[in-house]
């Protein structure tokens, strides 16, 4: 299960189910690039390694885990294959969403077991949901929503209609109920088949929707990972790929340094500085987990464990750019692995929830609040 643990830039040490998703991964990367999808043998290793039951509920036979081993764990399986491990944590923070469910609900999504996969397209809000009788009617498009294809449910998120009054709900549907558009052509993540979810007036019942501002409020009487409001954690959870991403490319571009009789001049300063923002990027992130896992929640807490993940999420996108600049004309072959780490890089930096603007005027707004407890 998730128990691999690593500092810095040091070799992990995975256990053997992690282990063999991360062998597994690194030998179908390439394949998952050209269809634009995982495996369905990467699917199951993923599940076998632990992610999808690592928030679910101990109730429901879950691990309700820890951010740090999360963390731990999805930048190994991201130094094989960025977009195993995106798919990867993003099965397990669906877990955690899902939890939010009410009781009849969490028993249908886990009534066969806690390693049930989880898409979501949760932020923005899209397609439309209407009332009906007691339940929900679903319709429209959702976009993107990772993993699809190997999912079991999919969390889909709308506004409800009530002008003023209405409410961003999230709706847990059954994959089978679903179809999917096939429109994940992208320059990187390209293996995550995070394509397009389509309802045609899908019914979901009253006992599978709650609504989004539940995640900021703890559950009642449930474990540490179930009692941190959704903005302490989201960006953590997408920042933790790019961390392993950034390490296979610093680990492929030294190697071929270290092959070259003659490096370039500027190898050093280039070397000492990748290495460095990735490292700094792994201590940002363990920090943040470690305070998501035990530390004081607070308006002032929640600002800093956003502003540390989309902090180390830029140091990592920055120092696989310097690394893919100079890395020559070797590296414009689409399969180089310092390109595919740079393409992977760039499109997970790029997603939403890494705004460091967005994460900078919500620290700037708890730090300058009337009782900040002070910028740490």
């Amino acid at each position: 299960m998730l128990t691999a643990r690593r500092t810095g830039n040091a070799p992990a040490r995975p256990a053997p189910e992690e282990a063999g998703l991360t062998a597994l991964a690194r030998r179908e990367a390439l394949a998952a690039e050209a269809g634009r999808r995982l495996s369905p043998e990467v699917a199951a290793a993923i599940t076998a390694a632990g992610f999808p039951r690592h928030f679910v509920p101990d109730r429901w036979g879950g691990a309700a885990g820890e951010f740090g081993a999360l963390v731990t764990g999805v930048a190994e399986v991201a130094e094989a294959c960025g977009s195993a491990a995106w798919c990867a944590a993003l099965f397990a923070a669906h877990g955690r969403l899902a939890a939010y469910l009410p009781a009849e609900g969490q028993h249908e999504v886990w009534e066969r077991g806690p390693g049930a996969r989880i898409a979501a397209a949760v932020v923005p809000p899209q397609g439309r949901a209407v009332a009906v009788d007691d339940d929900w009617r679903l319709d429209g498009e959702w976009r993107p929503a990772s993993g699809v294809d190997h999912a079991d449910w999919v969390l889909l998120a709308s506004w409800t209609p009530g002008g003023a009054d209405r409410e961003h709900r999230i709706f847990a549907v059954p994959r089978a109920e679903l179809s999917v558009l096939d429109t994940w052509h992208t320059s990187g993540l390209r293996g995550t088949g995070s394509n397009t979810v389509v309802a045609d007036g899908v019914r979901v019942p009253a006992h599978r929707s709650f609504k989004l501002d539940a995640l900021l409020r703890p559950l009642p009487g449930a474990a540490r990972c179930h009692s941190v409001p959704f903005p302490m954690v989201a960006a953590l959870v997408f920042a933790a790929p790019l961390l392993g991403i950034a390490r296979s490319a610093l680990r492929t571009w030294t190697a071929e340094r270290a092959a070259v009789a003659s490096p370039h001049p500027a190898t050093p300063t280039v070397l000492a500085g990748a290495s460095a923002r990735i490292h700094t990027a792994g201590l940002l992130l363990d920090g943040a987990a470690a305070r998501a896992d035990h530390g004081e929640i607070t308006p002032l807490t929640v600002a800093e464990n956003r502003r540390d993940a989309t902090t180390a999420a830029a140091l990592c996108r920055e120092a696989v750019d310097d690394l893919f600049r100079t890395s020559g004309s070797r590296a414009q072959s689409p399969d180089h692995p310092v390109q595919r780490a740079w393409r992977d890089a760039t499109a997970a930096a790029g997603h939403g929830t890494l705004d460091p603007d967005a994460a900078a005027r919500a620290y700037a707004a708890a730090v300058l609040s009337p009782d900040p407890g002070g910028p740490r």
